[in-house]
């Protein structure tokens, strides 16, 4: 497996709970490799432990993605291969490693995807939205303003979202969301998949926000956050309230613009108030 000449770099998933995911290809891979390039090494060396493997460690995370891959792509071309692991799950997905992949591309050094445990596709696998058509947006910015500002801009995305969020911030996202997706729109909430308290709540937005508020282990473990995209219907009642609102905002305040266009058009406040915030 270990190239001869030029090293080999290897992309390797690894479990993102249960240990007994780690394929028997990824074993042999990392123990196979010269190094590993691990986010973390203290919590990777757990994982490591557990299958005997012993090859030796390097961090390369966010902080310091920069400064390591020009050393590490040198030695793949003088012949070492090194295995690249994140955490937990694939590599690259809300994880570092995209500069180590393009420049090693760049440096015609092989590049070999050991593919595994992914948490947004293992979410989406069992969350019972559409799954034909979807969009990964990864983490929600972490100041309200730009996290209010990017939900916006999804409000009429009809593909299926699906989030990171870090527990702690997990009640001002949903508060968000229900603010701009609206309180019966789908979603589901997946907490410690293939961990001992695994568990997928789904509901509308104002009923996951309720168990949110309600749930103290709602702020604790590793989180994905799947929103149904916006309907048909939808798209027909903002393309009428547009037709309605863009005048009226024009001449009118914004509240007051709201409160004609429900008495023209007999659309709910609260659709049309969020259409008008996002003209």
């Amino acid at each position: 497996m270990v190239a001869d000449k030029t090293g080999t770099l290897y992309i390797v998933a690894t479990p993102i709970g249960n240990l007994g995911d780690l394929s028997p290809r990824a074993q042999e891979i990392l123990h196979q490799v010269n190094l590993i390039a691990a986010e973390d090494t203290r919590h990777s060396a757990g994982l490591l432990r557990h299958f005997g493997i012993t090859t030796a460690m390097i961090s390369l995370h966010e902080y310091n993605e920069k400064q390591q891959v020009e050393a590490l792509i040198t030695r793949c071309k003088a012949g070492v291969s090194i295995a690249l692991i994140s955490d937990a799950g694939t590599p690259l997905i809300s994880d570092p490693g995209y500069r180590m992949v393009r420049q090693g591309r760049q440096a015609g050094i092989p590049i070999v995807p050991i593919p595994g445990p992914c948490a947004a596709v293992t979410a989406l696998s069992v969350a019972g939205l559409p799954s034909d058509r979807f969009v990964f947006e990864g983490f929600l910015p972490v100041k309200a303003n730009a996290r209010y500002a990017r939900l916006h801009q999804l409000a009429d995305e009809n593909r299926t979202l699906i989030f990171y969020e870090a527990p702690r911030r997990l009640l001002e996202s949903m508060q968000a969301m229900v603010e701009i997706f609206g309180p019966e729109r789908e979603g589901v909430i997946a907490r410690e998949l293939t961990k001992f308290y695994e568990a997928v709540h789904t509901g509308g937005l104002a009923t996951l926000l309720t168990w949110v508020e309600q749930s103290p282990e709602s702020d604790r473990g590793e989180l994905v956050l799947l929103i149904h995209g916006a309907d048909k219907k939808q798209d027909f009642i903002k393309q009428e309230a547009l037709k309605v609102l863009a005048p009226l905002l024009k001449i009118l305040p914004l509240k007051q613009a709201v409160a004609v266009a429900v008495e023209i058009t007999g659309f709910k406040r609260n659709d049309l108030y969020q259409l008008a915030l996002r003209l």
